[in-house]
């Protein structure tokens, strides 16, 4: 693959192609996760339940409904499902969703950042506290991890049929901070404030991105053997795999042996 090009009077901004850079390590399953189709529908019409009940039932003047109905179609959801979860908000029996959070460490100081949506917070602090005490983990106060994750934005764009240089170049205008190219997939980073102006640079360009949104990227990442590795994943794996949990974010990197050994 050819080496990215270098923009003169600024230093450059790409990770390279090694799959190494913070933000795949924190998406190191997005194949395996992708193939879970249904707890992926289920966490999007959350998303889309709980942004349509707090700013009403149109894209056009809720940022946060439009946001999740782009993330939707990224995912390939039906768009009768899409409306189905839209009504499904703005009706009398509509399901009623907590946004919660849990920091803590897994085994070996690995750090854990879990993102939920729950009709029932007793049931998702259980479930979080046991998934943590089984793979030798611990639960923090609320901000422990604050020195550890920075909120930015993160676009993943299908770059089939674009221009890498021109889409780059119009990015770095708009504010992106950095650059990830991985098989067909660009993926740009932004600061927090700088979400706003990439996805209306996006618009302009007529790209729909697959997935956007804020997401917490680890400032360092924490190396560690093969076996420890696995046992840290197998606590993301339980997170992930409930169905009140949106997103689980760490700092394990990502080695060439532990990528590997995943297939």
């Amino acid at each position: 693959m050819k080496e990215l090009f270098k923009f003169a009077a600024i230093k450059s901004i790409f990770q390279g192609m090694s799959g190494h850079s913070k933000w795949s390590t924190i998406k190191r399953k997005k194949g395996a996760i992708d193939a879970k189709r249904g707890k992926i529908f289920t966490k999007i019409i959350k998303e889309i339940i709980i942004a349509a009940k707090e700013g009403g039932s149109d894209p056009e003047t809720n940022a946060r409904l439009r946001l999740a109905v782009q993330n939707a179609k990224g995912a390939n959801m039906p768009k009768d499902n899409i409306e189905r979860a839209i009504k499904k908000a703005t009706g009398a029996e509509a399901e009623s969703f907590i946004e919660t959070s849990f920091e803590g460490y897994a085994s070996n100081g690995v750090a854990v950042f879990v993102e939920c949506l729950t009709d029932n917070n007793n049931r998702t602090v259980a479930a979080v506290r046991s998934a943590f005490n089984k793979h030798g983990g611990n639960l923090g106060t609320n901000g422990s991890l604050s020195f550890v994750f920075d909120r930015k934005g993160v676009f993943s764009i299908k770059s089939e049929g674009l221009s890498l240089e021109d889409i780059e170049l119009e990015m770095i205008d708009a504010g992106a901070e950095n650059f990830e190219v991985e098989g067909d997939i660009l993926t740009v980073t932004c600061a927090k404030e700088d979400f706003g102006s990439i996805n209306r640079k996006l618009n302009e360009l007529g790209i729909e991105p697959q997935e956007a949104g804020l997401k917490r990227i680890p400032n360092d990442t924490k190396k560690l053997d093969l076996d420890s590795s696995k046992k840290v994943l197998r606590l993301i794996d339980t997170l992930e795999d409930d169905d009140d949990i949106q997103f689980v974010y760490h700092n394990l990197e990502m080695t060439d042996e532990l990528a590997a050994e995943l297939g």
